[in-house]
């Protein structure tokens, strides 16, 4: 009776430290980070279809910090998800996957009328999510 008295209070503390916590880490607490794509070709207004950066190691290093500061909560750190949202290492090379991943990036992702991913467009610039796709693909695991 006595060990009952002490750990089920430890137990409620656990669990409200837990939820308490997961909280803190929510994507919806945390705002979007700027991305400094200086030395990155500049590609004017024109949204483009295909990524201009494949390879291009400037663009994948700053598209590894872009990443980090903006996706890596959800998506995963090394673009490795734990289950969150979808592990982008097994995102199609190439022009499918450019496409895919543009429309979510810049429009975001609503499922059952739920926020599951925010827009980035009008946030991040097309050079920075362009960047973002050359590190991810740099990633690739298919």
């Amino acid at each position: 009776m006595i060990l009952n008295r002490v750990i089920a209070p430890a137990v409620v503390a656990g669990l409200a430290l837990c939820v308490g916590v997961a909280s803190v880490g929510a994507h919806g607490d945390v705002a979007p980070q700027p991305v400094d794509t200086t030395g990155l070709e500049q590609l004017g207004e024109q949204w483009r279809s295909k990524n201009p950066y494949v390879g291009n190691e400037t663009a994948i290093k700053i598209g590894s910090s872009g990443y980090n500061q903006n996706c890596a909560r959800c998506h995963g750190l090394d673009v490795i998800s734990g289950g969150l949202a979808p592990d982008l290492r097994y995102l199609e090379k190439g022009e499918v996957g450019d496409e895919w991943f543009m429309e979510r990036i810049r429009r975001g992702a609503t499922i059952n009328g739920v926020t599951k991913m925010p827009g980035f467009e009008g946030v991040l610039s097309q050079e920075a999510m362009w960047a973002i796709r050359a590190f991810i693909e740099s990633k690739h695991d298919g």
